[in-house]
């Protein structure tokens, strides 16, 4: 029983001295302080200026498309093929670059793209990412 005994007390001792060997040496030392990226790099799954999420900004911005406004409201199934025409080409003249940040604005003005545009839009960003990502590697 004395031997178990002088066992714990050793093993106390030594996990007592290895703590505060650890608290002084490593203890003391600040997390690195990451500034804020000033744009985005692509490389996370939700970027703010790529984003097709409506909460991330409030602020609706036009693409020379007030006249979609009328169709604020509309279900995605219910638009005839000349008006789905009519976001197709809207869509296809934008640039890639402002094709996420016009999602958000038709969000935020409550149009909903009729589905098969929707599906356009989803692969012509997701493969702008994919060659963002591409290119940066």
């Amino acid at each position: 029983m004395t031997v178990a005994l002088i066992l714990l007390v050793v093993l106390l001792a030594g996990g007592a001295m290895l703590y505060l060997h650890d608290r002084f040496t490593h203890g003391e030392e600040k997390a690195p302080v990451r500034e804020p990226e000033q744009q985005c790099c692509g490389m996370h799954i939700t970027c703010e200026k790529d984003s097709l999420l409506a909460s991330v900004s409030e602020k609706i911005e036009y693409y020379d498309d007030e006249e979609l406004d009328r169709y604020a409201g509309i279900e995605p199934d219910a638009y005839t093929e000349e008006q789905a025409e009519e976001f197709r080409d809207i869509l296809l003249s934008m640039r890639p670059d402002d094709i996420a940040g016009w999602a958000r604005s038709l969000q935020l003005r409550q149009i909903k793209l009729p589905q098969d545009v929707r599906d356009e839009l989803i692969m012509i960003v997701a493969e702008a990412r994919q060659n963002r990502n591409v290119a940066v590697s």
